[in-house]
């Protein structure tokens, strides 16, 4: 896993970057999110390919498990993959209800990210 550092206007947002799976649980993902925060960053940028396709699936809970620890801790999160490939409304309403807020996005592309996040 690699990190990437962006800095838009003293704005410091970490890019994770990887080819393999890195939340698999939401241990995973809390162990990210305190790993980052530690170093420094409230604002995250990863992949949808590092993240457990079980995520997706709302049903299990993992999801808003993990979302709800980055809500309650204040680190804002931008995924990043092509959403429209996913059928289940609920899931499509949970991203469109996620992308009316500002702490838990889902984006097309990196650059509509940090975009985002930098703001």
């Amino acid at each position: 896993m690699k990190i990437v550092t962006h800095n838009i206007n003293d704005t410091i947002i970490a890019e994770v970057n990887s080819d393999e799976i890195i939340i698999n649980n939401p241990e995973d993902g809390l162990d990210l999110m305190g790993n980052l925060y530690y170093q420094g960053f409230d604002r995250i940028v990863i992949n949808e390919k590092n993240i457990t396709s079980d995520f997706f699936d709302l049903k299990n809970g993992i999801a808003g498990e993990i979302l709800q620890k980055f809500s309650t801790y204040r680190v804002r999160l931008a995924i990043v993959g092509d959403f429209s490939k996913r059928t289940s409304k609920s899931l499509t309403d949970f991203i469109y209800e996620s992308n009316k807020g500002k702490h838990i996005i889902f984006v097309t592309s990196t650059a509509e990210a940090i975009n985002i996040l930098s703001t």
